[in-house]
């Protein structure tokens, strides 16, 4: 998959529209700069793998919350009564959008506990495995899965290019 990219800062403020709701606060203690780094995670990944929904205005939303609510959301959504580090819920499928239409891409929310948890196991840095989310998240939103091996290698090769030029290392270098 090659990246797209086209857009400055500024044009992806203007076209691409980040809610970012922190619902548990202690994002804020851990990551003081969480709010910023997801909306621009955000944005690099729709302005980069966008494909179809290219040039259109986007409206996304981001959700930090705690682990208790991701159990919750995962358990009545999935069926999974565990937290998980971060869950995607699509308000529209960008591949049936007409061109240059506005897209509700949907919701991507992040467990603070499990993403803590992670980081640390992983010797990483919070703000890193929290763009790393946000990025895997909006992924799933634009049609990125991972059920197969050939689709996990397309996803984490994209995360991986789209990360690089956040500044973030490759996240699953030494991970695994």
């Amino acid at each position: 998959m090659r990246l797209e990219g086209r857009s400055t800062p500024k044009q992806l403020e203007e076209r691409i529209s980040v809610e970012v709701s922190v619902d548990c606060v202690a994002w804020l203690t851990a990551c003081p700069d969480a709010e910023a780094f997801a909306a621009t995670a955000a944005r690099a990944a729709i302005d980069r793998a966008a494909g179809p929904i290219m040039g259109a205005p986007v409206i996304l939303g981001v959700i930090l919350n705690d682990d208790a609510e991701q159990r919750r959301l995962n358990c009545t959504y999935r069926g999974t009564d565990a937290p998980t580090n971060v869950l995607s819920f699509a308000l529209s499928d960008p591949a049936g959008l007409a061109p240059g239409a506005p897209v509700l891409l949907g919701d991507v929310l992040l467990a603070f506990e499990t993403i803590v948890r992670e980081a640390a196991e992983q010797k990483k840095p919070v703000a890193d495995h929290l763009r790393h989310l946000v990025v895997h998240g909006v992924l799933h939103l634009l049609g990125f899965d991972h059920q197969s091996d050939a689709e996990a290698a397309a996803m984490e090769t994209l995360e991986i290019e789209i990360l690089k030029f956040l500044g973030v290392p490759d996240p699953y270098r030494d991970t695994m």
